[in-house]
Parts: structure tokens; sequence; C-alpha cells
């Protein structure tokens, strides 16, 4: 039997191993395929089918290759497990069987067949061999199109023969007893494992491809909402159905069964293998991926031949199948859409046969249309404005969700004076709800009003069915079903299907989980108001306008009142509401405050506030940005930053061709290339900022007082000019209380949370542990209260300030001698100042429950002397503590706050009138159903920021580095720059008290051993100078890519007239240490503190070498040819010496570039003294540059330590 798990594991590593072997066939250009693929390459750019940089763009070709091959040889093994294969002939002679392995003798059988095979044919290899059983399954009627020859890789991505040798090996494995690993025999014919292969086996089409398969059970439902229906009104003859991205075919084969069940019943005296072909003839399928259709295509021909009755391929006719591979929205183009494609031929890739189903995706043809489209945003620019250009829905920075919600309504029939409209249906990312590119969507696509093209003209949903608080497996963001026709409403009502609560643990069964059963079992009873979901005939009208809430429960009753008691909208007061500025390549910009003191040009930074940095009325620490600004945010020459601008020199070509809003690049339009993407003046706004987290799991807003920049994670709200501080508190107060993250929740598009169980399903294990994407528009729509709550919120700012100034890191700058009492004072105060501030905010929201009119003001007096509180004093946390003792509520709350469970109630040394009111608050959250909704944790802050002791510990850790990073301890006496061992650095730093009694802190013991230490925190910093070190393979590769651009750029600076090709991202994949991706990032842009030299030793110390990052190219040049001199008449091991020499050359470059002139100080040109060092060393070593280069650090081993 199949075991998927294990196949699908194996087949990950597997398939690694001929993405090596076909990237290099890639790069050869001796190799016909990589001569295709360069070909192939230039035509889709020319085309706009990608812009994509060539490596990025061959990987995906490798990738898939790979796969073909893979999912060719699984047909063949299947097959072979099967018989399915068996009486096969090719040229009238009976075809020696199996190639690979089979039941019983197979193996052995396969074995003797093969070597026949070579004696026959001398010069041939195992790839030949594979292609032999390939052929064997193409020449067949029924499995031409399993392993099509025009179309498939194994027939044109050739493999080597050694790589063949291991993926034939692969499927001969056997088990110590002699049994198959991997075993395909299965009586049932069951295909889902191929599912399975589908949606995990790359890494790559799962990116790209957004792959995600549809449960059984949920396809079940949608068919019954669309083809049930389908069915009954227009009957089984020419009945047409399709699914634009099929995928692996769930939604093929789910109608197949129906149609088959109805055909026998409708039909029953017909031939099995006439009623197959004819439910066939109904299916229809598109999908980008060719894998997808060659997994649907076998998929289905298994299915047809169970039906029809047959045992074999071999014996099984010529079905006719209607799966294309393309791209559904370039086919399905609207009779509207005026694309210039250039010549006006269509073009398609190598795997595509879109053109040969010509007719596949016209409009208005289709009786059915079931999706579960991409919910990704698309991956690849050009083909992002091309979808626009086609689409009329696609607005903003769309998901792929939006222009196939309208291509599943195109392809429907429309209705006509014979019969009616299509039936569609579709589980898709909810996204396009909250988020704004769905206002365009909704209210001119789904409102029910004209759609402003011919197809459709209108579109009448029927059903709204909220699926974001099911257990769906797989599906990692919250989806919604939606069903309608493409015709005229036929009602001014809806049938919604809203959220009241998300499942509350991980069924074992996916499909009986709790609000699947609850959706199933009353999506047709109006009315219901269920746990789990609540049901009603809505009014259109509700889901005609932007944004759609669908929160069950009393949810929208809530909402309703607080938007009818608010006085004015927080839109009429601002002098606006967005991003202080966009730098559209924050890799490149944004640096760490270490770096801004290396560079030593602090005037061309700024403190830049990021959203995760704004939490509970502070902003934490702050990263330093380039901002190459005046005050009035005037763009200033680059020439007024020479340092940073040689650093920046290095992403010149990454941040010429960012896109501009002309669809250009700012290069084509004449844009400086060093400016942030947008960046307001803000002529006539206060100099004081509200700045907020965009995404979080609740509310946070902070008033700056000036001097900051601002990412777009943390968007502003600016005041006119004239704006008092009063004006700022009065937005501050309430927008930081429950009532405003009750608000927000209902209107913000949840990012999700803390995943349920490992199947990948989105619901969140928590509804409080939910990020929401907090934007402008929707805050614009705020009510704001006709009562202010400034005057706490005043005190909650300033007792923030107060504890920020007793921070560890506060305390570590300041000038005291004893450390440890220092951060012992410090601790009280700032524990102290938490308490108060938990005290204030619960005030806060209080009172803005009054303001809203939702509480007495007896509920919210005024206090003379505030009473400090724990987090777990609060009504809210007691009274959840209360429901989880005996077992009514499930949450981790108290367990992921650190926070025990108190069932008490008010402390019993609280003054007497304090303990009144809590006992009062609690009565009322009790007996009033809208204070019982806001004290939930949904709504209430979670009080989850990083605790002293984290707070702390990262402060002593930077206080220790930046120690380390101390100019005289990477110099030698004359001042010139040294490369030191751990040991050294441990030596000099013996005797500093200041690094002992911190060193004490951070190991939590006085015993500690310095070296070791100092080791540590060097090695955790320190990134190597040379390539090889730094990355894996596939990281070198793209190293070189940039080193070619870099090239390229210093022909331009010399005024060269040259094309200089955009280099492809890193990711973390491609460094050999996630230490070095966290310090280079995917633009490699250095960040590090230290330079390391692994392997490299002095004598007669064990410990390693390090540099330091401070030095400028001259000192790094100087100080590695230093060392590398120094070891190598030491005689120390050429592999010691060589990746010196290595960091040495791609150093060289920069020399010739930045120093190449004499140094004063030296009287020699810094550029020609490496150079001449370097040329000696590889003369004494005997080796040239090329050598160099191409040395590679041994594989690390593995294996238990010693002891």
């Amino acid at each position: 039997m199949i075991d998927s798990a294990a196949l699908l594991a194996d087949l990950k590593r597997e398939l690694k191993t001929l993405e090596a072997d076909l990237r290099v066939r890639a790069e050869d250009p001796e190799s016909p395929w990589g001569s295709r693929l360069r070909d192939e390459y230039g035509r889709a750019q020319a085309r706009e089918r990608t812009g994509l940089a060539w490596i990025d763009w061959r990987d995906g070709q490798v990738a898939q290759a790979g796969v073909a091959w893979i999912i060719a040889t699984v047909f063949i093994r299947f097959c072979e497990d099967n018989g399915l294969l068996a009486g096969a002939t090719r040229d009238g002679r009976s075809v020696a069987q199996p190639w690979i392995a089979g039941p019983g003798d197979g193996l052995e059988r396969a074995v003797e067949n093969e070597a026949a095979f070579y004696a026959a044919a001398p010069t041939m290899t195992s790839r030949d061999w594979l292609q032999q059983a390939f052929g064997t399954l193409a020449d067949l009627p029924a499995g031409a199109p399993l392993v099509d020859r025009k179309h498939s890789a194994v027939w044109h991505a050739e493999i080597s023969a050694t790589a063949a040798d291991g993926l034939r090996d692969f499927f001969r494995r056997t088990t110590p007893g002699g049994e198959l690993v991997h075993d395909f025999s299965d009586p049932q014919l069951g295909t889902r494992f191929l599912g399975d292969l589908y949606q995990d086996l790359s890494d790559y089409a799962k990116k790209t491809f957004a792959l995600l398969q549809t449960p059984d059970f949920v396809e079940e439902f949608i068919l019954d909402l669309t083809l049930t229906p389908a069915i009954q009104e227009f009957g089984l003859t020419g009945l047409k159905v399709i699914d634009p991205a099929c995928g692996s075919g769930h939604f093929l084969l789910g109608a197949f069964e129906r149609l088959m069940a109805d055909w026998s019943a409708s039909a029953p005296g017909l031939d099995r293998g006439d009623r197959a072909q004819r439910a066939l003839d109904s299916i229809h399928g598109v999908d980008l991926n060719p894998f997808a259709i060659a997994i649907a295509r076998f998929r289905l021909t298994v299915a047809a031949i169970k039906a029809a009755g047959i045992t074999t391929l071999v014996a099984a006719p010529a079905f006719r199948y209607h799966l294309a591979i393309g791209d559904s929205l370039l086919g399905g183009q609207s009779p509207e859409a005026k694309l210039d494609m250039g010549d006006g031929e269509y073009f398609a890739y190598q795997a595509e046969d879109l053109q040969e189903h010509a007719n596949i995706l016209a409009p208005g043809q289709y009786h059915v249309v079931v999706a579960n489209p991409p919910y990704i945003q698309p991956p690849d620019a050009r083909l992002r404005d091309t979808y626009r250009a086609l689409y009329s829905t696609c607005h903003g920075k769309y998901a792929l969700s939006v222009p196939f919600m309208e291509l599943l309504f195109r392809l429907a029939k429309q209705p006509d004076a014979a019969s009616g409209a299509g039936h569609v249906g579709q589980i898709t990312s909810n996204s396009f709800m909250k988020r704004e590119f769905g206002k365009k969507l909704i209210e001119q696509f789904l409102s029910g009003k004209y759609t402003g093209t011919t197809r459709p003209s209108y579109v009448d949903l029927s059903h709204i069915i909220d699926t974001s608080g099911a257990y769906i497996p797989g599906h990692g963001t919250p989806t919604v079903i939606l069903v309608g026709r493409p015709r005229r409403p036929q009602t001014d009502k809806v049938s919604a299907v809203l959220g009241v609560r998300g499942e509350p643990g991980q069924p074992a069964v996916p499909s009986q989980g709790l609000v699947w059963t609850d959706i199933v079992a009353h999506v047709d009873q109006p009315g219901y108001n269920g746990q789990y979901v609540t049901v009603l005939d809505a009014p259109r009208a509700t889901y005609a306008s932007f944004p759609w809430s669908l929160s069950g429960g009393g949810a929208g009753e809530l909402r309703a009142q607080l938007e009818a008691a608010g006085a004015t909208r927080l839109g009429t007061i601002p002098f606006r509401i967005g991003v202080f500025g966009v730098l559209g390549a924050d890799e490149a910009f944004i640096t760490r405050s270490d770096e801004v003191r290396r560079v030593g040009e602090p005037n061309s930074f700024r403190p830049l506030v990021v959203g995760d940095a704004v939490r509970d009325w502070s902003i934490g620490q702050t990263e330093p940005t380039f901002f190459p600004y005046n005050a009035q945010h005037i763009l200033q020459p680059l020439e007024d930053f020479p340092k940073q601008a040689r650093s920046m020199w290095r992403v010149r070509t990454e941040l010429g061709n960012r896109a501009t809003f002309t669809r250009g690049t700012y290069f084509s339009d004449g844009r400086p290339w060093y400016e942030w993407h947008q960046i307001p003046q803000d002529i006539g706004a206060s100099g004081w900022t509200i700045t907020f987290a965009f995404v979080a799991t609740h509310n946070h807003f902070i008033l700056d007082r000036g001097g900051k920049v601002f990412n777009r994670s943390a968007p502003v709200i600016k005041l006119p000019a004239d704006a008092t501080e009063d004006d700022h508190f009065d937005l501050l107060g309430v927008l930081n209380s429950s009532t405003a993250c009750f608000w927000l929740k209902q209107v913000s598009y949840p990012k999700g949370g803390d995943p349920m169980g490992t199947g990948g399903a989105r619901v969140s294990l928590e509804p409080w542990s939910d990020r929401y994407e907090f934007t402008a528009t929707k805050l614009e729509e705020f009510p704001l209260p006709p009562v202010s709550t400034r005057e706490i919120a005043k005190r909650l700012d300033t007792q923030a300030s107060q504890q920020r100034a007793d921070s560890p890191r506060a305390t570590l700058a300041g000038s005291a001698r004893d450390i440890r009492r220092a951060l012992d004072e410090a601790r009280t105060r700032w524990g102290e100042a938490q308490r108060a501030l938990v005290s204030l905010q619960e005030e806060l929201d209080w009172q803005t429950y009054v303001a809203y009119g939702l509480a007495d003001q007896a509920l919210a007096p005024a206090f003379d002397q505030l009473v400090p509180i724990d987090a777990n004093e609060r009504v809210m946390e007691v009274g959840l503590a209360r429901e989880v003792v005996p077992g009514w509520e499930n949450t981790k709350w108290f367990q992921r706050h650190g926070r025990a469970a108190n069932l008490a109630g008010p402390n019993s040394e609280w003054p007497p009138a304090y303990r009144e009111l809590w006992f009062s608050r609690y009565s009322a959250i009790q007996s009033n159903p809208s204070l019982r909704m806001l004290e939930r944790p949904e709504y209430k802050r979670r009080w989850a920021g990083p605790s002293w002791d984290e707070l702390q510990a990262s402060a002593v850790k930077d206080a220790l580095l930046d120690r380390l990073e101390s100019p005289e301890l990477w110099r030698d006496g004359a001042g010139r720059p040294l490369a030191r061992s751990a040991a050294q650095v441990a030596d000099d730093l013996r005797r500093d008290e200041r690094v002992r009694e911190l060193l004490t802190i951070h190991t939590g013991s006085p015993d500690f051993d310095l070296t070791a230490e100092i080791g540590k925190l060097l090695s955790n910093e320190a990134v190597p100078p040379f390539a090889p070190l730094r990355y894996k393979p596939a990281g070198i590769e793209k190293f070189r890519a940039w080193e070619r651009t870099w090239d390229l750029q210093r022909a331009e600076d010399r005024g060269e007239r040259v094309d200089v090709p955009v280099p492809p991202k890193y990711g973390q994949a491609d460094f050999l240490k996630s230490t070095y991706w966290t310090a280079r990032g995917k633009l490699d842009v250095p960040k590090e503190r230290f330079l390391s030299f692994p392997g490299a030793r002095l004598p007669d110390d064990a410990t390693e070498l390090y540099g330091w990052a401070g030095w400028d190219h001259s000192e790094r040049g100087q100080a590695i040819a230093r060392l590398a001199n120094e070891l190598s008449r030491a005689g120390a091991p050429e592999d010691q010496v060589v990746p010196l020499l290595g960091g040495l050359i791609e150093l060289q470059p920069w020399l010739d570039q930045w120093y190449s002139g004499i140094d004063e100080r030296s009287g020699v040109s810094p550029a020609s003294a490496v150079s001449a060092a370097t040329t000696a060393l590889l003369g004494r070593l005997g080796i040239g540059v090329d050598t160099v280069l191409a040395w590679r650090p041994a594989p690390a081993t593995r294996g238990r330590k010693k002891a």
C-alpha cells in the first residue's frame, strides 16, 4: 500500500538531487535544453510573461522539469504495481515489463529487463531506459496525454545518466526484509496521494503557484450548491463544468463521480465506457502548473477506466479530455480588454498547450464554474500589470483571487430566452472583504449592480458563507465560500452564514469539525443562531458596499450602536492619515545602530519606527534608516552623504529598477535612484505625530513629539499645524480603548494568529492571537464619541515615559558604577510603572464605554489617587479565569502571558471604594451583552510586551558587543588594522571590571570562561569576507551574478553604455548560517559587527580569528593580507590561507574603485599594495585566481560529539 507521507518526504530529497543536475544542464550552452531555455527566457521577457532575473526564472524551469521526471516515474510505478500496463506492445511486439520494480519478483525482472536493453543498445543509459517506460505509456491511446511528447519535460529537459541512475534506484530501494520501500499497490486504485505530491513536493511550485488542495468535504459542499442544481436545471446532455484553477483535479474528480452516477441512473443501458466518456466530455480544467494537469489527467484516466470496468490502460480507449496547461487569466480575456501584446502572436511556454484547446476559456459557455483559486499576489510584476489591464476589478495591490472572481463569472453561461444562467461556486481568500484592493470588486462587481462589462453584466450572489472559523486543512489563509450566478439579482436578499466563534480545538476528522458541521447543517436555515454560526437572509445592500463584515453573535448590532453614538468620523479631523513614507526597498535603507557608528556619518540616518515597536503607549527600539532629506522632506544630493553613498552604490541597480507609479522604473523615469519611494512633505501639518501598529493583535497608538521617521508598518495620523496637545490626546485616548479595538476588528482584515494543529489550517488557536491589518481608510470611518478621554490618556503617556527612563537600556547608558545595583533599583521602578499603566488603561476603557453610552457614569468615576493593579486583577481576567477552571472556556491566555489565573477577585489591600467599583463592573459585564462582548481577551489590552528580564538580557548583550567593537581592540600599537583571535581579545579585556560585571549578568554566574564567552559573542555577530564561507552553492551563484552587476555599474561610471541586469535576491537557504542571513538579508547588505575567518588559526592558539567590520575597504585589505602572510610564513595549511586570498580577490574591485589613489598617510596606493600582496601570496602557493575562487570548504561532518 502507498504510504503517502513517507513517499512525499523521500521524494522531496530526490527532487533536490534532480534540480542540482538540471541546473548544471540549464547553464550548459552545449545542452539543447539549456540553449532553448535561454531563447525562451528572452522571448518571455519580450512578451512580458516574466520580469524575473534569469537565475530566478531558470530555477523555476528547473524545479518544474525535476517534478516532471518524478511524477512521470511515479505514474510508471503505479502502473507497474497495479498491472495497468499489462499486455502493452510497441511496434507489434510485447513490451518486457516491469522497468523499475513491481510486486513479487518484479524488482528482479526489472533489473533483468534493463540489462537486456543495454545488451541490445550498449550506448544507452538509464535515462533512455526510463524514457522507454514513458514511451510505452505515451504510445497508448489512454496514456498519450499523461506524458505528452510535445509538452512534457521528460522529453525536452533530459537529466544526466547519473541522475537517472539515482531516480531509478530510489524506486528500487528495499527494506532489510527485501520488501520495496515504496509500494504502489492499491486494489481500489486510489490516487489521492498524487494530490499530496502535487501540493507539497516542490517548494518552488508551492510558492509560485500557491498550490493548495481542496479538501473533499469542501469540494462536495460547493458541488452540492452548484453542480446539483445545474443538473436539475439543464440536464446531463451537453452540460459543461470547468475549474480554471484545477490543480490536481479534486473538483474535476468530484464532478466526474457525480456525473457518472447520474448517467448510470438516467441511461443504465448505455455502455459503461460511453457513460464514462460522456462524463469526461462535461469536465474541463485549466492550470498554469504542468505537473498539476499531468496529475489531473492521470487521476481522471484511472477514474474513467474504473468506471468503464476496464482493468488496464492498454485496453482503454483514447479518452477525450478537456484539460489544458496555461494561464487561465491570460486565456480568458474579456471582450472589452484591450491589451497590446506587440505583434499579436500568443506566447506560450514549452510546457503549455492552451492554444491547442483554443475555446476552453471562451466566455459564457459553462453551466457550472467552480474553483479554489490562488490567494497570493501576482508573483511577477509584469504579469501583475498585464492582469490589471485585462480585468477591471484589479485594483491596488490585488490578490489573484480578484481577477479569478471576475473570470469565474465570465466563464459561466449567461441567461437567455432558452435557459438560465450558469452556477458559480468557489472557496477563496476573504482578503478582498476588508483590504483596500477589494473595494472595487465588492462595489462594482459583487454588489448586484451593473458591472460595467458585458460578461457578466450582473452578478447575483446567492450565498456568502464565512469559513474563516472552520478547520480546513492546508488553508493558511482565512476563507469565504461564495455562490452565485451571472444574472440580475432575483431578490433583495443574500443568504449569509456569519461566524460567531472559531473551531475550539483541532478536530480528529476535519469534515466533522464543530464549525464546519454547523455550517453544513444550517446553511439553508435563515434565522439560525448557533454557538458557531449565525444564518440569515441579509439585505443585499449590506454587501453592496465595502468593507464586508461576516461576524455573527451580535457583533454587527454593537458596531451599529457605536456608529450611531459617534459624534463625528475620525477622517474629518486630521490633516491626513496614512504612511509617513515608503522606502521601497527596506533592506537597502534600514540598518542597525552599531552600523551607524561604524559608518561615522550620523546625519545620514534617522531613527525609524516600525509597527512591531509600537506597543503599550511606548515606542520600543528604533532602527536607523538612511534619510537623504532635510527637515522639509526635500531630497538632498547624494554627495552630501559621501560615506553612506558608497554603501548604497552596491544596490544602485536594484534601487534604480524599482517600479514607479507610472509603471516605469526610477531609471526610466529619471528619478534619483537613492530616494525613498514615497514621502509626503506634510506642509501645513503639526510637527507631532500619532503613529500606530499597522498589523497587530490589538490597537496601539502612540504620540511622537518629533525627530523620528516611520515605516509603512507604522502609519501616522498628522493633525493640522495649529493642533494643540489636547487635540492629539483627544484622539489618542479613544483610539487606545478596547471599544476602538472591537470596532477596528469588525472592519479590518485578519492576517492570522497562532495556528491550530499541524495540518496547515488557518483557524487560530485563540481569537485574541489573530493579527489584524489596521488601515488608514478604515480609521477615517472610526466613530468618535462626543466625550473626550484626553486626561486619562495624558496620564498614560506620562507614565509610559517614566517607565522608558527606567528601562535596562537607559540604565546601562547612564554613568552608574555599580551596574547590578542600578539595574535592580530600575527594575523596581519599572515594575511599579507597569502596574500603574494597567490600572490607567482600565479606567480609559471604562470611560470610553460611558462616552459611547454603553455603561453608566457610576462605572467610571474620577479617582484622585491611582490604584496600581496587576493585569490578572482586571475584571476581564478574573471573569475569564472563572470560566476556564470549570471548563466553560478553553484558552491559553494565562500561559501565553505568563500570568496566573486569578479566581479570587479584587485585591484585599485595595481601597474599599475601588473594591466596590470592581464588583459593580463585574456585575455590569454579566448583565450587559455589549460590555460582555467588549470585555473579552480579543479586545482588551494584552500587556504582552517583553519582560524586564528579556529587556535586560538584550541590553546587556548589546553593551558587551559595543565594548567588543572598541577600535583599539582591532589595531596594533601603531594604529594599523589587525585580525585578532578570541583569546587575544579576551586577554585585553581580562582586567575590564565593567565587562566582567556585564558578563556575570549575561551568563548568570561569576564563574564564566572569559575566552569562551567572548568567542560566542564574536561568532554570532561575524560574517566571513569570502563568498564560499558565507553561502551555499546557490548563494555563491547569486553572489557571482551580483559581482557581474557591480562590474557593469563600474563600466557605467566610466561612461560606457551597458545594460545592467537586476541581480537575484537571496533567501535564507542561500546562506551557510542563519546568523549570516540575519546580518545580510535578501540584498546581502553588510550589517555585521565583525569579520570571521573560519578555519584559520594562529600558532599555539586554538580560538577562531576575527576582524572588525568598522574597517574601511583599505584597512580590511591590509588586515587580511597581513594575516594571510603571517599564516603562510608560519607554515599554515593551504586550506587556511586560500580563503584569505579569496577574500582579498573579492575585495580588490572595491579597492580599485575607492582606493586606487595614493594614501597620504602611507604614501602608496592601497589598491596596488593589496594587489601586490595577493600576487605574491599566489606565487608562494603556486596557484592561480581561478583555483582560489573554485575553493570550497570541506563538508560539515555529522555525528555525536566526543565527551
